[in-house]
C-alpha cells in the first residue's frame, strides 16, 4: 500500500519494524541516510533469513545538490580462500552452506560507516546510539517471526541445521519457530551496542573484529582477522543511462546493475524503433523478456570484480550499443533459453527526506540465512556470497583471495525528466533486473500508480531462490491467453499456483516529488510497508 504524501521524510522496507525504525529517526530530526542506517540494522534483527550484519550492501544516495553517490560495501575472499585449499578438500565447487561457504568479509557495516560519514557531511547530527536503538531493542527484547522466516526455516532446515551456531540462534528446542513466535538475538544486541559506543569500524579493527575472527577460525572459515583489518567500503561512481524519461542510475560491477540499466535502455530503443505497446500484453512481456536475455548475455561474459574488469561498462550503455541489442530482438519469436542463472536472497529499502536526499539501499546474505554460520561471540550471521565464485582459474569469476564475488544486488534510482527522483529496487537474485524493469515500465513509462505497479502480477525468467526451474514463470493472475500467446512465440512458460508469490521478489519504491513532498510503497508479497512524517 502506498503511503504519503509526507512533508518531512519516508522509508519503505520489507518489514514493518524496519520502516518504523526509519520513521523514528526522521522524527528525531535525522535525515534519510541516517534513517536508512537505522532500518538496515533493524532489518537484520527482525528479518534474519533475508539479511544480516554478516552480509554485504550497496547504496545509491541522491544529495540535495542532485549529485548521486554510490557506496560499494561488499567484502572480498579471505586470505585462506585459495583454489588449492578447496580442491585439496575434495571440492570441485564451493559449498553453499557451512564454514567453507563463509569465505568473504562481511561488508555491510563498513557501508553503514561510509554512509554515516556522508550523512554527517550533509548535515546529519544523530549519534550512532540513536540510530541503532531500534535494532538493539528488537534483538534484545525480541521480534515476532514472520511468515517467510517460519516457512523458509522449515524448507531449508536440512541444509542449515548442522551449520555452527544456526540451531542455537534460529531454532526453538531444535525445531523451526512458528510464525508469530518471539525470538531474540542477544549476541547481536551486544554487538550493536558496542558499535554504537565504539564506532562501526570496530567490526573490522576492534573488539568485535577480534571476537568474530576467533569464531571464524574456530569453525574453519577462510576469513581471518587480517582480512577484516584490510577491509573498507568504498565510494564508487554509479553507472548512468541517458533515457528518454530521465537519467537512470545503478551500481557498477561486481553488481548486475549494468544488466538492469541495459534492459531499460534496450526497451527504450525498442520503443523508438517499433513504437509503444500497452502494459501486460503479449508484446509488452515479450519485449521485456527478450531485453532481459540480451542484457544477461552481456552480464555473464563481462561482470566481475570492479578492479579486474576487461573494458568499460559504460560502453554497453551507449546509444549505439543498446540500439544494436534492440535490433537483434525478434518481435515474433523468443531467443532460445536458458543459461546459467543465479539464486539469491536480499532486501531492498528506500528512504527520502524533504531536503532532497533520496536513498536506494540493498543488503544481502545471498541465500536464505546465508552460509548458516553464526558467530557465537558477535551474533553475526555470515553470508555465503562467495559460493558464486568458480573453482577454475580460467573462469570470469574464479576464487582468489582478495577478489570480490559477482553480486546480484543492485539498487536503482531515476532522476526523471519531470523533476521527480524515484528510488526503487527488489530482492530476488536473478529476478532483480526483471522486476525493476516491470516496475519502471508500468509506473514511470505508463503512469501506473506505484502501489498498483508493485501489486501487479509479475513474471520471472530463469531460476532464483535456489530453484532449478529455468522457464518463464507467471503468477496465476495473468490471463491464460497471454501465457499461451507467449508460448506460441517459443517461450517455455509455466503458471505458478500463487497469485502473489515470494518467488517474484519483494519490491518497493520511494519518490521525491517536484513540490518536495514524499511518498513510498512496498510490496504486498513482503511483511513491510512505508512509513513517514
Amino acid at each position: 500500500m502506498a503511503q504519503g504524501p509526507f512533508a518531512r521524510g519516508v522509508v519503505a522496507a520489507p518489514h514493518a519494524a524496519a520502516a518504523e525504525a526509519g520513521r523514528q529517526i526522521l522524527a528525531e530530526g535525522g535525515n534519510a541516510i541516517e534513517a536508512m542506517i537505522a532500518a538496515a540494522a533493524t532489518i537484520a534483527a527482525v528479518y534474519p533469513h533475508m539479511t544480516h550484519v554478516g552480509g554485504d550492501g550497496f547504496w545509491l544516495i541522491h544529495q540535495p545538490s542532485r549529485r548521486v553517490h554510490g557506496i560499494e560495501a561488499c567484502g572480498f575472499a579471505g586470505e585462506r580462500a585459495t583454489l588449492k585449499s578447496y580442491l585439496d578438500k575434495g571440492h570441485y565447487e564451493i559449498p553453499s552452506r557451512g564454514p567453507l561457504a563463509a569465505l568473504t568479509v562481511p561488508g555491510a557495516v563498513g557501508g553503514w560507516r561510509l554512509a554515516n560519514a556522508m550523512a554527517k557531511a550533509s548535515g546529519g547530527t544523530l549519534p550512532r546510539s540513536v540510530m541503532l536503538e531500534p535494532a538493539i531493542r528488537a534483538a534484545r527484547e525480541g521480534y515476532r517471526v514472520s511468515r517467510s522466516q517460519a516457512s523458509l526455516t522449515v524448507d531449508k532446515l536440512y541444509e542449515l541445521k548442522d551449520c555452527p551456531g544456526f540451531a542455537e540462534t534460529f531454532l526453538v528446542e531444535g525445531k523451526p519457530p512458528a510464525e508469530g513466535a518471539v525470538m531474540r538475538q542477544p549476541a547481536l544486541a551486544d554487538s550493536l551496542e558496542h558499535l554504537a559506543r565504539s564506532g562501526f569500524q570496530d567490526a573490522y579493527r576492534g573488539d568485535i573484529a577480534r571476537e568474530l575472527a576467533r569464531d571464524l577460525e574456530e569453525i574453519g572459515s577462510p576469513v581471518t582477522r587480517a582480512d577484516l583489518q584490510a577491509y573498507y567500503a568504498v565510494e564508487r561512481a554509479p553507472l548512468s543511462l541517458a533515457h528518454t524519461l530521465g537519467t537512470l542510475h545503478n551500481m557498477p560491477p561486481p553488481t548486475q546493475g549494468l544488466a538492469s540499466l541495459m534492459i531499460l535502455g534496450i526497451l527504450d530503443q525498442l520503443e523508438a524503433l517499433h513504437g509503444p505497446v500497452r502494459p501486460d500484453t503479449v508484446a509488452f512481456v515479450h519485449r521485456i523478456v527478450e531485453a532481459t536475455k540480451r542484457a544477461f548475455l552481456v552480464r555473464d561474459r563481462f561482470v566481475t570484480d570492479y578492479d579486474r574488469l576487461d573494458g568499460n561498462p559504460l560502453d554497453h550503455l551507449r546509444t549505439e550499443a543498446l540500439r544494436a541489442e534492440a535490433g537483434a530482438i525478434a518481435l515474433d519469436r523468443a531467443l532460445p533459453w536458458p543459461h546459467r542463472a543465479a539464486p539469491g536472497d536480499t532486501i531492498w529499502m528506500g528512504a527520502a527526506d524533504s531536503e532532497g536526499r533520496v536513498v536506494s539501499y540493498i543488503q544481502s546474505i545471498y541465500w536464505e540465512f546465508g552460509s548458516g554460520c553464526v558467530s557465537k561471540s558477535t551474533g553475526f550471521l555470515m553470508q555465503n556470497r562467495g559460493s558464486s565464485f568458480v573453482l577454475d582459474p580460467k573462469a570470469l569469476n574464479p576464487l582468489e583471495p582478495g577478489r570480490r564475488p559477482f553480486h546480484t544486488l543492485n539498487p536503482a534510482m531515476a532522476q526523471l525528466a519531470d523533476g521527480r527522483v524515484f528510488a526503487y529496487g527488489t530482492m530476488g537474485g536473478e529476478g532483480q533486473p526483471q522486476t525493476q524493469a516491470q516496475i519502471f515500465e508500468r509506473h514511470v513509462r505508463h503512469g501506473m500508480p506505484l502501489e498498483e505497479a508493485l501489486d501487479a502480477p509479475r513474471w520471472l525468467l530463469g531460476r532464483t531462490w535456489g530453484s532449478s526451474v529455468t522457464s518463464l514463470r507467471f503468477e496465476n493472475r495473468f490471463d491464460e491467453d497471454l501465457v499461451r500467446g507467449l508460448g506460441s512465440m517459443g517461450h517455455q512458460t509455466a503458471l505458478l499456483d500463487e497469485g502473489w508469490s515470494d518467488t517474484m521478489g519483494h519490491a518497493g519504491g520511494v519518490t521525491l516529488h517536484t513540490d518536495m513532498s514524499l511518498s513510498g510503497a512496498h510490496d504486498p508479497r513482503a511483511d513491510g510497508g512505508a512509513a513517514g512524517l
